[in-house]
C-alpha cells in the first residue's frame, strides 16, 4: 500500500464525510460489498424454493418450517439497528468482515444440519450476520462516493437487489434438483462458502476502514437485547400456538412482547438515551407510524404468502423445485418490467402510486388464489397462475420503490438514519410475523387438502394489502423532501 493511499484511509477513518480526495479503489470496494450483500439478498428467496425438500429430509414439523424462514428474519430484525451503531463506533470494515465470516460459518452449519432444530438455529445466526453486513455496506457507500457517483452506486445496488429475488427463487430450485454430490437442498447453503471466502480475500485488500468520527455516547446493548427478546416473544406463540392448541401462556407471551417494545421506547425517551433504538419523537408523527405499519403489513403479506404458495406448489401440486422456481420468475418479471415507470409516476401522482401498488398486489394474489381453486381437485397448470403472479410483481414494485422515500420525507434530516433503520427492522420483523400468521392459517387447514389450506390463507395476505392501501392515505400526497438513507 502506498503512503498516499494509507493517508486517505486514515482520513476516511476519522472524517469519512469530509475526505477531500475520493478513495481511489472505491468501485472495486463497492463490487466486493455488493457481492457480500448478495449473500443476504439471495438467501431470503433461495430458501423458500428449497423449503419443501428440507422438510421432507429432516422430518420437519410445520412450525419448524415456519421457523426456518422466521428465525432468519428475526435475527436480522433484532440486530440491524445496533449493528449500524457498532459500525459507526468501531469501524465499518471491521464489522463488515466479522459479519461475512459469521455468515459463512452459519451457512456451513446450515448445510451440515442433521435436524430441523439445528437448521433453525443456524438460520437465526445467518440473520444476525446479515444484519451486521448490510448497514456497513450502505454506510460505506455514503462515505466512499459523493454527488453523481453516489447516485450511480446506489442505483447499481438497487438494480442488483431487484434481480436477486428472481435469481434466488430459480437458483434454489436448480441447486436442489441438481443434487450435486448428493447434497440436495444443502447446496443452497454450501454455495455461500466460496463467495464469502472471495469477499473476505478481496475485502481485506480493497475496502477502506471508515467510521463516524462524530459518533459519541453509549450504545444501548442491554436495550437491544431486551428489544430482541420482545420480538421473539411476539412471534413465538404465533408460530407454536397452532400445534399447542393456542395455550394461555402463548397469549401472555405475546402481550408481554408487545408491552416490552412499548416500554423500551418510553424508557429510552425518559432517560434521554443519546442513540435510542426506538425514538419516541418519530412515532409521534402520524405519517411515520402509518408508514411503519405499511412496512409490517407489506412484507408480512408477501413473505407469508410466498411461503405457503411454494409449499402448495411442491407438496400439493407435484412441482419440482426447479419448476416452482421457473414459475416464480413471472412474479419477478412483473417487478422488473414495471420498475422504469415507477419513479416518473411517483413524481407525478405521489402516494396514489403506493395505493395503486397495494391494490394491484392484492388483485394479483386474489387471481392466484382463484386460479388454484378453480382447477381443484385436479393439477393446476402453470399458465393460469402466471397472470396473477405477474400482477403481484407489478404491485410489489409500485409499492416498494417510493415507499421509504415517501415516509422519510416527513422525518427531520437528523433523524433520517435512525428512521431508516427502524423501517428496515419493521420490514424483517413484518416478514417473520407474516410467515407466523399466514403459515399457521395455512397449516391449520392442511388436513382438508393443501388447495383448501391455500384458499384459507390467501385472504389474510390479500387483506394485508388492502389495509396497506388504506394506510397510504395517512402519508403525504407527495414526498416533500430528500432524506433517503
Amino acid at each position: 500500500m502506498t503512503s498516499s493511499t494509507s493517508d486517505r484511509r486514515d482520513a476516511a477513518e476519522t472524517r469519512p464525510e469530509e475526505a477531500v480526495t475520493p478513495y481511489p479503489q472505491r468501485w472495486a470496494a463497492a463490487f466486493v460489498m455488493i457481492l457480500a450483500a448478495l449473500l443476504d439478498m439471495i438467501d431470503g428467496s433461495i430458501v423458500n424454493t428449497a423449503l419443501p425438500s428440507m422438510g421432507k429430509e429432516l422430518g420437519a414439523t410445520p412450525a419448524e418450517l415456519q421457523w426456518t424462514v422466521s428465525a432468519y428474519m428475526l435475527g436480522f430484525a433484532a440486530t440491524l439497528i445496533i449493528a449500524g451503531h457498532l459500525g459507526d463506533r468501531y469501524g465499518r470494515k471491521r464489522l463488515f468482515m466479522t459479519g461475512v465470516g459469521a455468515f459463512a460459518a452459519a451457512s456451513l452449519a446450515s448445510a451440515l444440519a442433521g435436524s430441523a432444530e439445528v437448521l433453525v438455529a443456524s438460520r437465526g445466526v445467518q440473520g444476525v450476520a446479515a444484519a451486521i453486513i448490510m448497514p456497513q455496506v450502505l454506510a460505506s457507500f455514503r462515505t466512499m462516493f459523493d454527488g453523481e457517483e453516489r447516485g450511480k452506486a446506489f442505483a447499481l445496488y438497487g438494480a442488483i437487489a431487484g434481480l436477486s429475488t428472481a435469481v434466488g427463487v430459480l437458483l434454489g430450485g436448480v441447486l436442489t434438483d441438481w443434487d450435486l454430490f448428493g447434497w440436495g437442498w444443502r447446496t443452497i447453503f454450501a454455495v455461500n462458502l466460496p463467495l464469502a471466502a472471495l469477499v473476505l480475500l478481496l475485502g481485506a485488500k480493497w475496502i477502506p476502514a471508515s467510521r463516524d468520527g462524530s459518533f459519541t455516547g453509549r450504545i444501548d446493548a442491554v436495550g437491544n437485547l431486551v428489544l430482541a427478546t420482545a420480538l421473539v416473544a411476539i412471534v413465538l406463540p404465533l408460530v407454536q400456538g397452532r400445534s399447542n392448541g393456542w395455550p394461555l401462556w402463548g397469549w401472555l407471551c405475546l402481550a408481554a412482547g408487545v408491552l416490552t417494545v412499548i416500554a423500551t421506547a418510553v424508557l429510552e425517551s425518559r432517560r434521554g438515551t443519546e442513540h435510542p433504538l426506538l425514538p419516541v419523537s418519530l412515532f409521534k408523527k402520524p405519517a411515520f407510524s402509518a408508514g411503519l405499519l405499511i412496512q409490517l403489513l407489506f412484507y408480512g403479506g408477501m413473505s407469508g404468502f410466498m411461503l405457503v404458495f411454494t409449499i402448495w406448489l411442491q407438496n400439493g401440486q407435484g412441482y419440482t423445485p426447479t419448476q416452482a422456481g421457473l414459475l416464480m420468475i413471472a412474479f419477478s418479471a412483473g417487478s422488473i418490467l414495471a420498475a422504469p415507470a415507477v419513479d416518473p409516476l411517483a413524481a407525478k401522482l405521489g402516494r396514489t402510486v403506493l395505493i395503486l401498488g397495494a391494490l394491484v398486489m392484492a388483485g394479483g394474489l386474489y387471481w392466484v388464489r382463484q386460479a388454484a381453486q378453480d382447477s381443484a381437485p385436479s393439477h393446476t397448470g402453470a399458465w393460469p397462475l402466471v397472470p396473477g403472479l405477474f400482477l403481484a410483481g407489478v404491485g410489489l414494485i409500485f409499492l416498494i420503490i417510493p415507499l421509504v422515500n415517501t415516509i422519510l420525507s416527513t422525518v427531520p434530516g437528523q433523524l433520517a438514519g435512525g428512521a431508516s433503520g427502524i423501517l428496515s427492522t419493521a420490514q424483517q420483523f413484518g416478514g417473520a410475523l407474516g410467515v407466523a400468521v399466514i403459515g399457521s392459517v395455512f397449516f391449520s387447514g392442511a388436513d382438508k387438502g393443501l388447495t383448501t389450506a391455500l384458499a384459507h390463507a390467501g385472504p389474510w395476505a390479500i387483506a394485508a394489502y388492502v389495509l396497506c392501501a388504506a394506510l397510504c392515505l395517512a402519508l403525504p400526497r407527495k414526498a416533500v423532501g430528500n432524506h433517503s438513507a
